[in-house]
């Protein structure tokens, strides 16, 4: 499908891939829809699907409830998250992108005070908000402290930076769900990385950003938006594909592999030691504690084959 192209000035533009979510991003769409704050011509709206089994009902039920400016695209391989979004970001026209998953949902207006922010501070390169598991919970996950970094540090640093809002803009990379970016800086950076499939694109991007722009990074914790992360049952499976990328990506950056296989080892040996006192309070499930078992399981595994 040839995507159609409105030229007007736009201030936003949202860049959504998607692969076999149509249970996803109606919500996602109608969500963008009730919250905006920006004029309907300021927004660009980008939708980049990576062949998935048959797209076009998905399309045509998208154009109905969107209009016929939005941007269709038929991406034509699965070349992963990266590099369908990519494609997206290569057809926009806004100076600010918001990078958005389809299973997110917006809870209140946040484009105008976001394209504000970037109209304010030409420095700036990258914007994070406060992750909402729903309208009434915290997610602790707004924001990860990098994993070149000891383990236990690095997660003490989450857990207590996402509790009380603190963001180190040298050390922290906001959650891939949904953050805004500078489409100009970005592009100076190179996108992103295409050789990664899935995973783990966040620290990667800020990394980059950082390296050229120093910390030019900013979190709005007043900004909230929902990403149902809890409704996700643990997977040990996933969890190794994270210890993949992490491995993968800080290798690029010269960090040693077996640096980040102990650093990720500390930190499941912390929440280990967390879950077991939650358990004797009754906040925590036998389930989780096994499910921490296993994982610690897994990255041993990793450091008995180096």
């Amino acid at each position: 499908m040839n995507p159609l192209k409105n030229h007007d000035m736009k201030r936003l533009s949202i860049i959504i891939v998607t692969y076999n979510s149509e249970h996803d991003i109606f919500d996602c769409v109608r969500s963008i829809q009730q919250y905006n704050d920006l004029q309907k011509d300021e927004l660009e709206l980008i939708v980049v699907d990576n062949k998935s089994n048959n797209p076009e009902p998905m399309f045509t039920a998208l154009r109905q409830q969107w209009g016929d400016d939005i941007i269709l695209i038929s991406n034509d391989r699965n070349g992963g998250y990266g590099q369908g979004n990519n494609v997206g970001i290569r057809q926009a026209s806004a100076p600010v992108l918001l990078i958005m998953n389809p299973d997110v949902r917006l809870m209140e207006p946040v484009f105008k005070e976001a394209v504000e922010a970037f109209d304010r501070e030409p420095r700036l390169t990258m914007l994070g908000m406060k992750q909402m598991f729903d309208e009434h919970h915290e997610s602790p996950y707004s924001f990860t402290a990098t994993y070149m970094m000891n383990g236990y540090l690095q997660t003490i640093l989450s857990v207590l930076g996402n509790r009380t809002d603190c963001y180190l803009p040298r050390w922290m990379h906001f959650s891939g769900s949904c953050f805004f970016l500078s489409r100009e800086k970005f592009l100076s950076v190179g996108l992103f990385d295409e050789t990664n499939f899935m995973y783990g694109e966040e620290d990667d991007i800020h990394y980059r950003l950082y390296q050229r722009y120093g910390s030019s990074m900013r979190y709005m914790p007043r900004l909230h938006y929902i990403h149902p992360m809890h409704q996700r049952k643990p997977d040990v499976d996933y969890e190794r594909k994270l210890v993949d990328v992490a491995i993968a990506m800080n290798e690029k950056k010269g960090y040693p592999r077996l640096r980040t296989v102990r650093n990720r080892l500390k930190n499941v040996e912390l929440l280990i030691f967390f879950t077991r006192i939650k358990r004797l309070l009754g906040r925590s499930s036998a389930d989780y504690l096994d499910f921490l078992y296993s994982r610690r399981r897994m990255i041993k595994d990793y450091l008995a084959n180096e």
